[in-house]
């Protein structure tokens, strides 16, 4: 009899011993489950003071963000030259270019062409207008496969260059258009790569800043890419000199909300560049 008490409470305290482990285990596991599920909680939390809420879009940034009265399309070209040929491709460029732009047959115009000063050496920066869009670009890429000038100077271009690209933009409709200057000025193209999914934003915040850049007349044109390099921004300045640049770049800050412009856009930005660049002597922009 005692002997089957003693079994009795032994088993007893063995099952109460296991439950109690079990509640234990139970207990720590559901522990460990809500503090990760708060760590997690806490992280994402933490997560969300960095990343930026995405509103969703009905319509492409194209037509949210460029101007809808104007059907201009702007070709951007960028020739790297063989140092020694420089000269020669300048003196061809002013000789042919122009010409282009003169006749009223071709729906495009040359809004500017220049050299790089400083920034990538040996460059030429080319910036085409095609009134009517696409279509004018199609019109105008066919009759130049008929000009024999054209056919020719490209020809005799090829064996200048070195390496060239383009880019097809469209204009920003908070920007000025760009319109011919007397000179003598030298221009910056800033060019900006934007991380992607970031060029609403990035329109909405210099919508405002274009307005602390205007006092000096030195925004010449915004625009963003359609072909080539995507989520690229290229704005273009022009100053007196460098030291006009210098002086109207610090002014801005004078501004209330042009710090508050920057603050939000640089983290926008994967890469910039920066080129100042002399007009040459057959640009509309002097």
């Amino acid at each position: 009899m005692a002997t089957r008490v003693l079994q009795s409470s032994c088993s007893g305290l063995y099952q109460a011993r296991n439950t109690g482990r079990a509640k234990g285990h139970v207990t720590a596991v559901i522990r460990g489950l809500s503090a990760s599920t708060n760590r997690h909680r806490e992280d994402s939390w933490f997560k969300s003071l960095f990343v930026r809420k995405v509103d969703p879009r009905k319509d492409a940034h194209s037509h949210l963000l460029a101007k809808k009265e104007d059907n201009n399309l702007y070709k951007i070209q960028f020739h790297n030259v063989k140092p020694e040929c420089l000269e020669a491709y300048n003196k061809l460029c002013n000789e042919v270019l122009p010409s282009i732009h003169d006749d009223k047959h071709y729906p495009c115009e040359l809004v500017g062409t220049w050299n790089t000063w400083y920034g990538e050496q040996d460059q030429a920066v080319h910036l085409w207008r095609y009134r009517g869009g696409y279509p004018a670009l199609t019109e105008v890429m066919n009759k130049l496969k008929n000009n024999k000038e054209f056919l020719e100077y490209r020809k005799e271009r090829g064996q200048m260059l070195l390496s060239r690209r383009n880019q097809l933009l469209l204009e920003f409709s908070f920007w000025n258009e760009p319109v011919p200057r007397d000179g003598p000025n030298i221009y910056e193209l800033r060019s900006y790569q934007l991380r992607p999914g970031t060029m609403i934003e990035w329109g909405n915040y210099w919508a405002r800043a274009i307005g602390y850049r205007q006092h000096n007349r030195e925004a010449v044109g915004g625009f963003f890419s359609q072909i080539g390099s995507l989520y690229m921004v290229h704005h273009l300045w022009a100053y007196k000199d460098l030291q006009s640049r210098e002086d109207t770049r610090n002014a801005a800050w004078q501004h209330e909300g042009w710090d508050e412009v920057v603050y939000y856009t640089v983290p926008l930005i994967q890469h910039m560049e920066s080129r100042i660049m002399i007009p040459l002597k057959g640009s509309p922009m002097q």
